[in-house]
């Protein structure tokens, strides 16, 4: 396993905050692996003797095959994460850690017998794409008290399924990667123009290897750059940056910023910067999910 990689923050909303709770440490894929997944992670949290944290996450467009684990009382989760097509919150309390792969998009498609999108919006049981072996894996990494142990263990079964290289798997991830690269894209028939495939093509190509269309994920790439540029702690032009974002006028970037973040980009840029209280026993309910930054 190469080495660890900086804890970026980008999709997770009021990090500050979030960063006092849990902490977060990605680690470079093998080289065999290097095609298909992206980074592993280790989320860890010690909330004994205080409130849960509820975390509000902007999530990515890639799936993510996660093993939770709770401390106290044994309390083990393994599934598997389609690409959230809504804001998602999840939460956490005592002590426990969360072992996880997050794949490039596209890159998880080698791995399964179905198109990515039949994952999209729902968590499936590791047994549903991995079968069993799927089963005994998590047992082995609910087992490792090692944090970098359970990593490699995971490493090791994704690199023995050997998945043979796939060209459609590596262009959607490039162009993917095309979409983050451009933050004010605005229109599906502009990047289909750019990376040579006609606009139904396109779409078929995200709906099988990414999970969900090239719209939402322009969408999405926009607003974490809006939510971090908000974050920044600097003064904000929100008319310069609804423009450098695609957007014809302020008015609608706002509405969408305030549907994708809970809140509007002022209000988010005022909060963002200080931490938040902790969660008391009338906190809005959070809704079923992870946490996968």
């Amino acid at each position: 396993m190469n080495r660890s990689l900086p804890g970026g923050t980008r999709g997770i909303l009021h990090a500050r905050t979030g960063l006092e709770r849990f902490s977060i440490e990605r680690r470079e894929p093998p080289a065999a692996l290097a095609p298909f997944v992206a980074n592993f992670w280790l989320l860890r949290w010690d909330l004994r003797g205080r409130p849960p944290h509820r975390q509000r996450i902007l999530t990515r467009p890639s799936v993510h095959v996660t093993f939770t684990s709770y401390l106290a009382g044994g309390a083990t989760r393994a599934r598997i994460a389609g690409v959230v097509r809504d804001d998602f919150v999840e939460e956490i309390h005592g002590e426990g850690r969360v072992v996880g792969a997050a794949f490039r998009p596209g890159g998880f498609r080698p791995f399964m017998d179905a198109p990515v999108s039949t994952l999209t919006g729902r968590f499936a049981g590791v047994d549903e794409v991995f079968g069993e072996e799927g089963l005994a894996l998590a047992e082995e990494i609910f087992s490792t008290a090692d944090d970098h142990e359970a990593v490699e263990r995971l490493a090791a079964f994704l690199t023995g399924r050997g998945p043979e290289p796939d060209a459609s798997a590596a262009k959607a991830a490039a162009v993917v990667e095309r979409i983050a690269a451009w933050p004010g894209l605005a229109r599906v028939d502009d990047l289909a123009e750019d990376v040579g495939l006609s606009p139904r093509s396109l779409q078929r190509l995200f709906h099988e290897y990414v999970g969900i269309g090239p719209k939402w994920v322009i969408r999405r790439f926009r607003m974490q750059e809006a939510a971090e540029r908000a974050a920044s702690g600097t003064g904000v032009d929100w008319a310069e940056l609804a423009a450098e974002l695609g957007y014809a006028d302020q008015a609608h970037f706002t509405r969408d910023f305030t549907a994708a973040v809970g809140t509007s980009p002022g209000r988010y840029a005022r909060e963002a910067g200080r931490p938040a209280p902790e969660a008391g026993p009338h906190a809005p309910e959070a809704g079923p999910g992870r946490i996968d930054a």
